[in-house]
Parts: C-alpha cells; structure tokens; sequence
C-alpha cells in the first residue's frame, strides 16, 4: 500500500483540508466532508460512505485499527495533525469523505415508523445530540426542516458521535415535510407549551413523527396547525423549557416504552 508522508503544516493538501472543514460552502460545491476521529469514521464506513483520503499521525493512531479499503492513505507528523485537528482532543485519524444528500423519498418507513423532526434548530451540537438519541431508540429518521446548519458540519458530526452516519437525516422545508407525513399517514405530535397534553398521555405507538422547535421561539404555525396533536413535558421547577436535544430524548424514549409495553 502506497502512502503519501506530509511534513508541513503549509502544504496544500493540508490547507485544503482545512478549508473543507471550515468553509460549509466550499463542502457543498466539492461534494466532500472531513470525518474526524475513529468512531465516527468507522460508523461512516459500516454504513457505506465512500472514503477518498484517510489522514493519520502513526505517533498516535495505529491505522490498522480501522477497517477501510481503497482509500488514499496519507501519513503526517504530530505537529501536523496537531494544526488539521478539529477537537480539543483527538485520535489521530480524519478522513475526507464522499457525503450523501437524501431526500423525504429515500426514507425507509418500514412498518411502523418513528421519526424526529426538527424545525429551524441551529446549533450543531444540538442537532448531534438528538441524532445520538435517534440512535438509540432506533427511529427511523431525522428530518431537519428549514435548516440553519450543514448538516456535515465538524461540530455536528463530532456531537453526534458518528450517528449523522447511521440514522437517515434529511434536509427539507416545512411545508414539505408537512406533506410528506400526511401523505404516509404518520401523526404530528408538536412539542409546545400552548393547548396541549402531558407527553405521556398522547399516543405513540403507531407511525409517530415527534416535532421539536426552538427553545427561543418554539414551532412556527405552520406545524401548530398541522398537527395530530400538541404535546408537552410538565415542568416542576420555575424554568418552562429543557434543552432541545434533551426533551427529544424523553419524548423519544417514551414513544420506545409505550411500543415495547404496548399500552
């Protein structure tokens, strides 16, 4: 195997990298996103992304640790991984990576489906962090409407831990997501402190899209409007919100224990 070594930090191969993982635009227009970390790369590989170039420092990641075939290998020396790395903390490995863009069409509802939807959320450490919760509770997908994000950004992939790779996540507007979920019979259940019921007396064990808004300004009325029903956690203390990622995990979570007791 053939492997290309790279001593300094200004060598182009290394500022284009850098600039893919800075630059969302300059992502979009060469089609490539940076991976970092070994988790997440190899969650990027079991689900059959196609990996261009894996970067590497030997003093601090053995590369045959991770199972990836047909890719270019690129080795650098610790102070350059030190100027590409991306986290505070890293592994030694990134790789460059071909993303894939999904539309509603490509969801797999399967027979009984769950899917978190995400109106107008921002921050790509919360949009990670709800796709970790996707995970775990298995649902179908994320759908994140009007987004504020790229959805390859480094912060988002690195709060998600890899899971951006293993639950389908679309980018769409509202209105058509709206159709597309009417269209397939899934209920709207929209997270909102207005003219709603405690979250665990609602129904979710059929096909279930949970929608989530801003914590700031909550859901548009657009989805208010469209919806099955109105949702919402009971608040104990003085404050009357949790933290988006947060409030998807239980409401998540509680759609999981109402399928698996059935009640």
């Amino acid at each position: 195997m053939d492997i290309l070594r790279i001593t300094s930090t200004q060598n182009p191969r290394i500022k284009h990298l850098m600039a893919l993982q800075q630059k969302a635009q300059l992502r979009r227009s060469e089609q490539l996103i940076v991976v970092e970390g070994a988790r997440e790369l190899q969650h990027c590989i079991n689900a059959g992304f196609k990996v261009e170039t894996v970067i590497y420092c030997p003093a601090l990641f053995s590369i045959g640790n991770l199972n990836v075939a047909k890719a270019e290998m690129v080795e650098v020396t610790p102070q350059v991984y030190d100027k590409i790395a991306y986290r505070g903390s890293t592994e030694g490995v990134m790789a460059i990576v071909q993303p894939r863009q999904l539309a509603l069409s490509d969801i797999s509802l399967g027979d009984n489906p769950l899917i978190v939807v995400l109106e107008g959320v921002e921050k790509p450490g919360n949009i990670g962090a709800v796709l970790r919760s996707a995970d775990a509770a298995h649902a179908t997908s994320v759908i994140v409407c009007d987004p504020l994000t790229d959805l390859y950004n480094p912060n988002l992939i690195r709060s998600s831990i890899g899971a951006i790779f293993t639950v389908p996540c679309v980018a769409c507007t509202s209105d058509e997501c709206i159709s597309f979920l009417k269209d397939n019979n899934i209920s709207i259940l929209t997270a909102q402190l207005q003219d709603s019921e405690p979250y665990y007396d609602t129904p979710m064990r059929g096909a279930t899209a949970i929608v989530m808004g801003t914590e700031a300004t909550g859901l548009t009325n657009a989805w208010r409007e469209a919806a099955t029903a109105h949702i919402r956690i009971p608040m104990q203390g003085q404050l009357d919100s949790l933290n988006v990622s947060v409030s998807t995990a239980i409401l998540l979570f509680e759609a999981v224990r109402q399928r698996q007791s059935n009640i």
